[in-house]
């Protein structure tokens, strides 16, 4: 039997795994299962588009519960007392000024369970993350992006 995929996140982002799973295990089943019984009252399945439907949503529910469990069972959890702060690691806030121009950005590194780009919470898996993991302040980076190569100055880490 292979190892399991270990999913890395905080102790929040694993709440917010187990909130998730709580709802669609107590609500969402009880919702899909109400609106698959309502469909076959329709009679003939055969031709059914709600029922269809209703089943498609509790395949998907069931596979979204499945991995959520997965997730929860394999859960590293991310602990700042562990890390240096002197050096980018999961977990860590980096600020960095894009080269020559100056722009500055600054992201959290989480697992790819918490990742969400538009709170600014990137990938450890990500080509940018990839870049930055093991820096310290003041390294200057190359990073391989799908647009090509960005070259950025660590400023500072949290």
């Amino acid at each position: 039997m292979s190892e399991d995929k270990k999913f890395y996140m905080t102790l929040d982002g694993k709440a917010k795994l187990e909130q998730e799973l709580e709802y669609l295990k107590t609500e969402k089943r009880k919702e899909v299962v109400e609106r698959i019984k309502i469909a076959r009252s329709f009679g003939d399945l055969s031709e059914n588009s709600e029922y269809d439907s209703a089943k498609e949503e509790q395949a998907f529910v069931e596979g979204r519960i499945g991995t959520l469990e997965k997730m929860i069972r394999n859960a590293v959890i991310i602990k700042e007392d562990e890390t240096n702060s002197s050096v980018v690691s999961l977990g860590k806030s980096v600020k960095f000024k894009e080269l020559p121009d100056g722009d500055e950005e600054i992201y959290t590194i989480v697992g790819s369970a918490e990742s969400d780009p538009f709170e600014g919470k990137i990938s450890n898996d990500s080509p940018m993350a990839q870049s930055l993991l093991g820096r310290t302040v003041g390294d200057k980076v190359t990073v391989q992006t799908p647009g090509g190569e960005m070259k950025v100055e660590i400023l500072e880490i949290k």
